[in-house]
């Protein structure tokens, strides 16, 4: 079955095949690491774990890298303001070393949380130095550079159809461009590929280079990253809808202004995460909310966000509300039920040959992923499965073949396992309270397991609880 993927540069879904068989070389930016991410940031990160795993479901082999961004992201995104790994650093009291490190493990916890497959490759900018300089050069011996009193900059006007994936006007660029005015620029969208330390402060980050001691600008890193370490491999390169007018374009320019060749084939953008109001959630706009803080503090499952970003295609806005988080968790835990009832309900000679029903649901789950990863589609096929005349053996096969895309990790909901002595102690505790009719003790005991990751499943049985 084709699959089709939906590009930014060409604004179409098109059929998707690698450069070279069943080999896919796919890019994804990744943090800057001077704060937690976001779960705005996160939910873009859903999606691309989501395009690799179906990738794999349709056969490929996929070598998958990540950037860390530990230094050059400046607090205007383009050339202006501090680094953002220097103004962590003033903000928490510790280096910039070790406020990468920390936020670089924080992400990473993030992305076990969340069930993200971790990259192939993780690349950080400071380790990838010497290959920024080297790709530095070549734009300056092409002669696409020029120095300013504060760098090295990338002369846009000297690149043919600078606009090409954001498809905007030029002059409407460049009117964007003048928020952060650098009067010695060229050209109000050139941007910065080397900046120079200021002469009199000793930057935490800084390197020699052949024009002078700086560090490198935000947009190089991935270019020469993706370069290194996919080589000829470059299929798909993933980010943020907010990467497109600024990053990915300048990325774009300087890596086809150096090789003379296209640079990604395919280029694939998530929508934001939207709170109350509609208003983008930003770390700028200090309304931003963590996984610990939103989810994990309130009891709630990090796969329910997981499962509430399956709720809305990837390209288009999602909003985000404490009841929608909940909804989730509630669906989620559904979903896991119904496993776990079919599961218990499977018998020794239910296996028969595949059944019709089992294949075309396999086809119509497939169809649906190789539409653009139309998740919400492939959330109701599953549904479907569930609900249908299938034996549970045909059933529980299925969904959990459809799991190698869904991440929920739904093998791993089968009979309860021995409960920890405290959770126990709660769970007697609650028996006790519900045979003496006293419900408020009851919920309280109810809600106590639940915010420690247990679900409660009070039935006609009794009471059974089993680690989410």
């Amino acid at each position: 079955m084709k699959l089709y993927l939906y590009n930014t540069m060409t604004r179409r879904k098109e059929e998707f095949a690698p450069l070279f068989p069943d080999y896919v070389g796919l890019y994804t930016c990744g943090p800057t690491v001077y704060n937690h991410a976001h779960i705005g940031n996160l939910r873009t990160y859903i999606f691309e774990d989501v395009l690799k795993r179906v990738l794999r479901f349709n056969g490929y082999t996929v070598r998958h890298v990540m950037n860390i961004t530990d230094v050059g992201h400046l607090t205007g995104d383009r050339d202006m303001g501090e680094d953002k790994l220097e103004r962590g650093a003033q903000r928490e009291g510790r280096s910039a070393w070790e406020i990468a490190e920390m936020y670089t493990r924080a992400f990473q916890e993030d992305m076990d949380r969340l069930n993200l497959l971790p990259p192939d490759i993780w690349c950080r900018a400071t380790d990838t130095i010497p290959e920024q300089i080297a790709l530095i050069r070549t734009l300056e011996e092409k002669g696409y550079t020029y120095a300013t009193g504060d760098g090295i900059y990338f002369d846009t006007s000297r690149f043919e159809n600078y606009t090409k994936l954001s498809h905007q006007n030029l002059e409407a660029l460049q009117e964007g461009a003048r928020v952060e005015r650098n009067p010695e620029k060229r050209n109000p969208t050139d941007f910065a590929l080397w900046k120079f330390s200021p002469r009199d402060e000793k930057r935490q980050m800084e390197w020699p280079s052949p024009w002078g001691v700086g560090f490198p600008g935000w947009h190089i890193e991935c270019s020469a990253m993706s370069m290194k370490f996919l080589g000829d491999h470059l299929d798909i390169h993933c980010g943020g809808t907010d990467h497109i007018d600024v990053h990915h374009t300048n990325e774009i320019a300087q890596s086809e202004a150096a090789t003379g060749k296209p640079f990604f084939r395919f280029w694939m953008h998530g929508a934001f995460l939207n709170i109350a109001g509609g208003k983008k959630m930003a770390k700028s706009a200090g309304n931003f909310l963590t996984i610990q803080y939103s989810l994990v503090d309130r009891g709630i499952d990090p796969l329910a966000y997981r499962y509430a970003a399956f709720q809305t295609h990837y390209r288009n806005p999602m909003e985000y509300s404490d009841e929608a988080t909940q909804a989730a968790q509630n669906g989620l835990l559904h979903l896991k039920n119904q496993v776990r009832h079919i599961m218990d309900a499977c018998s020794p000679g239910d296996a028969a040959a595949m059944p019709a029903a089992a294949d075309e649901s396999r086809g119509r789950f497939l169809e649906a992923l190789n539409d653009d990863l139309n998740m919400p589609r492939a959330m109701a096929v599953v549904q479907d499965v569930l609900k249908s005349e299938m034996t549970p053996a045909w059933k529980l096969e299925t969904v959990l073949a459809f799991d190698q895309v869904l991440g929920f990790d739904l093998d791993r909901v089968g009979a309860a396992a021995s409960l920890p002595a405290d959770i126990q102690e709660k769970v007697t505790a609650r028996e006790t309270a519900r045979r003496e009719k006293n419900w408020a003790l009851s919920d309280e005991l109810r809600d106590e397991l639940q915010a420690l990751g247990y679900v409660v499943q009070d039935g006609k049985d009794g009471m059974k609880v089993f680690r989410q």
